[in-house]
């Protein structure tokens, strides 16, 4: 595996834990931003891999079909991809609770646990 690859997969390892720590500590916006970004970089990863590049967007839908992901991550990319954006801006009209956050972790960590398998790592 490339040195660039394991350096995305191991940021995205970290972003799934500072998810968690925002999760339980009830900062429910910042736990499923880095839930998105987990995922994100996992697919990079991939990319890297596989492609010998990245691609410079935070689409996850785009990214998963770019290393044709199966169905299955493609649609917990689907229920993530939306935070990124939902996260950052204040006048986004998304509330998120903490059952929500709960599930885009689950579907965050999907997404890395694939990408890990698909890396063999």
């Amino acid at each position: 595996m490339k040195n660039e690859t394991k350096a995305w997969l191991k940021k995205a390892k970290e972003d799934i834990e500072t998810a968690r720590y925002n999760l339980k500590g009830k900062k429910l916006n910042a736990a499923v931003f880095f839930a998105q970004q987990a995922a994100e970089k996992s697919l990079k990863a991939v990319q890297i891999e596989r492609l010998g590049r990245f691609d410079r967007i935070h689409d996850l839908l785009t990214l998963a079909k770019s290393v044709s992901a199966p169905e299955s991550v493609v649609e917990s990319c689907a229920s993530v991809n939306p935070y990124y954006t939902i996260t950052r801006y204040p006048d986004s009209e998304d509330k998120t609770d903490e059952k929500t956050a709960k599930s885009l972790l689950k579907s965050s960590r999907k997404v890395l646990t694939w990408a890990k398998q698909t890396l063999k790592q």
